[in-house]
C-alpha cells in the first residue's frame, strides 16, 4: 500500500489461484494455514502498510509497543481470512459459515418506505459479503454498489471466473457526475445504494472529522450525496467473528437534511464504535490520518 490511498489493492493472480486451489481441493482450513506465512511476509516486506497499521494500533488505540507489533501480524492474518471468506461464500461454500444480524429490520423498514435508501459502510470487516444478508430481506430488494472500479483488472477477471455471478449492480463513479443520475434512478425504483465513506483519494473533494480522536480526511461525495437526497441513510458493517461466523450491524443515521458534516460525524462515531469491538478489522493500510507528514 502507498502512504496515501491510490485506489488499488495489492495482490497477484497467481497468489489468488494458489489460495483458491487449496480452499477447494483441501479445505478452507488449509488456505487459512498458508495465511500464517503470507501475513508474516507482509509484516516484513510491506513497509508502508505495516507502518500505517502500527500507527493505528499504537497511537489511535493506545496499545503498548509490544501489543502493537503482535497485532500488526494478527491484523494482516484476519484481513487475509476475510478475503478468502469472501471468495468461499461466493463460490458455493456459504454453508461452511454461520451468520447473524443486528439491525436488518431497519433495512426492511427502509424498503417499506418505498423511496429507496443509502447504506454507508467502511473498509472494516467484510462488507462485500453483505449480499448474503440482503438475500434474507422481507421485500425483494435490488442492490447497487457505488464504486470507482479501478482495482486490478486481471485479479477481478480471475475472481469473476471462480465465483457465482453477483446480484449486486455496479454504479461506476465518473468524472462527469453521470453516476448521480443512476443513483437517483435506483432510489426511485426503491432500490438500495451502497457506498463506502472512508477512502479519500488525493485531489478529490474532502471533509475532515475526528476518527478515534484524530482528524482525518474523508471523501466529500458520499456524505454530500446522502445528506441531500430525501431517503433514509443507514450505516452498515459486516464483521468477522471466530469460527467462520459473521455478524451484520445496521444503524439508521439521524443527521438533518443537507448537513453533510453532521452525517460524517455520526458516521465516524459509528466506525469508532465498531473498531472498539473489532480492533483488528481496520483494513485501511495507508496513512489514513496523514501521520507521516506531521
Amino acid at each position: 500500500m502507498a502512504a496515501e490511498w491510490q485506489g488499488k489493492s495489492r495482490g497477484t493472480v497467481l497468489g489468488y489461484k494458489i489460495f483458491v486451489f487449496f480452499m477447494k481441493k483441501v479445505g478452507i482450513g488449509a488456505a487459512y494455514f498458508i495465511l500464517f506465512f503470507v501475513a508474516a511476509y507482509f509484516c516484513l516486506f510491506s513497509k508502508d502498510s505495516t507502518k500505517s497499521i502500527y500507527y493505528y494500533l499504537k497511537h489511535r488505540l493506545n496499545y503498548s509497543k509490544a501489543k502493537s507489533f503482535i497485532n500488526i501480524y494478527k491484523s494482516y492474518y484476519v484481513f487475509g481470512q476475510t478475503i478468502l471468506d469472501k471468495i468461499a461464500i461466493s463460490s458455493n461454500l456459504s454453508h461452511k459459515f454461520t451468520y447473524e444480524s443486528d439491525g436488518v429490520h431497519l433495512i426492511n423498514e427502509t424498503l417499506k418506505e418505498k423511496k429507496g435508501g443509502i447504506l454507508i459502510s467502511a473498509h472494516v470487516g467484510n462488507f462485500e459479503i453483505s449480499e448474503y444478508f440482503f438475500g434474507e430481506l422481507e421485500e425483494n430488494a435490488s442492490i447497487s454498489l457505488l464504486t470507482t472500479d479501478i482495482e486490478h483488472t486481471a485479479i477481478k477477471d480471475y475472481l469473476d471466473s471462480v465465483r457465482k455471478k453477483s446480484n449486486i449492480n455496479l454504479i461506476i463513479i465518473k468524472d462527469d457526475l453521470s453516476h448521480i443520475f443512476e443513483v437517483n434512478a435506483a432510489l426511485a425504483r426503491n432500490e438500495i445504494v451502497c457506498i463506502t465513506g472512508d477512502r479519500y483519494i488525493k485531489g478529490s473533494k474532502f471533509l475532515t472529522e475526528k476518527l478515534l480522536g484524530e482528524e482525518a480526511k474523508f471523501p466529500a461525495g458520499p456524505f454530500m450525496l446522502a445528506s441531500r437526497l430525501h431517503v433514509p441513510v443507514l450505516f452498515v458493517y459486516v464483521m468477522k467473528e471466530p469460527k467462520k461466523h459473521y455478524h451484520l450491524y445496521a444503524r439508521r443515521a439521524t443527521a438533518k437534511h443537507r448537513d453533510a458534516q453532521a452525517l460524517l460525524k455520526e458516521y465516524t462515531e459509528s466506525v469508532s464504535w465498531m473498531l472498539k469491538k473489532y480492533p483488528l478489522q481496520w483494513f485501511n493500510y495507508f496513512d489514513f490520518w496523514s501521520s507521516f507528514k506531521k
